[in-house]
């Protein structure tokens, strides 16, 4: 199992908001999360590293999450509390109005693989040298392509292609999208928008597939390629990838 993370502030923003990391637990499940946080006055990397802090400090104290279900439902519930105290953080900070972030997770054990998206974070997996989207992002722009009120290539420049409709301490309750992977995969692929804004899923591809790169070089040089096409906003990625014979049994996790 390889894996690699890492954000970047890009080339026009003054600071970082997005936050990102890989954790194992002490069952050796793996957690990889990405948060996309929004806000004036740096709010928006405070809301961005509570949620990845807090998911990721206590998945690495879990000794096992259980059955499917019991992901589900832990994930749920960990993300409820995490809506809950960016919520309150904003109600006693009033610098922080307009506090939230994207989340993207995904955890993957030797039973099962799971997805959680609130936002417009992405979630992928790679298989035979393809990515294939897991997440559906929750934009404006996107609800409107899917009721065919908007075409998919009008979308790509739309001016209200980054208007959420959900994120994270934006209303008392969240719903979170949950999907499930039943087919075994060769890797793991969760990104901010300032990755997929800049950079196409084909060219990603291009990337992944690269066997004289490590996995940092491969993280490392699709940032580069953002940033190099304009860097408008912050950028960060988490990777893994199974290796070689760890994809044929028991659905390779």
């Amino acid at each position: 199992m390889l894996a690699h993370y890492q954000t970047d502030p890009g080339k026009v923003r003054s600071h970082n908001e997005d936050s990102v990391t890989i954790v194992k637990n002490l069952s050796n499940d793996y957690l990889l999360v990405v948060a996309d946080g929004m806000g004036g006055h740096r709010a928006g990397e405070v809301a961005s590293s509570m949620a990845v802090t807090t998911i990721g400090t206590r998945f690495q104290k879990v000794s096992t999450l259980g059955t499917k279900l019991d992901a589900i439902t832990w994930l749920k519930e960990i993300i409820e509390e995490v809506n809950t105290n960016i919520i309150k953080y904003a109600e006693e900070h009033v610098d922080s109005t307009g506090l939230g972030t994207t989340l993207v997770c995904a955890i993957l054990t030797s039973e099962y693989l799971i997805f959680a998206n609130i936002g417009d974070s992405s979630g992928f997996v790679f298989k035979d040298g393809k990515l294939y989207k897991v997440t559906k992002d929750h934009t404006l722009v996107n609800i409107l392509v899917e009721t065919g009120e908007l075409r998919p290539e009008e979308a790509i420049n739309h001016p209200q292609k980054n208007v959420l409709m959900k994120a994270l301490g934006a209303a008392p309750k969240v719903e979170t999208d949950i999907f499930v992977v039943e087919d075994p995969v060769d890797g793991i692929f969760l990104c901010s928008d300032g990755l997929t804004n800049m950079v196409t899923k084909e060219q990603i591809e291009k990337v992944l597939n690269d066997n004289e790169l490590d996995i940092e070089e491969k993280v490392d040089k699709l940032i580069v390629k953002s940033n190099l096409r304009g860097g408008n906003d912050n950028i960060s990625i988490a990777c893994l990838l199974l290796e070689a014979g760890e994809n044929s049994d028991n659905k390779g996790y």
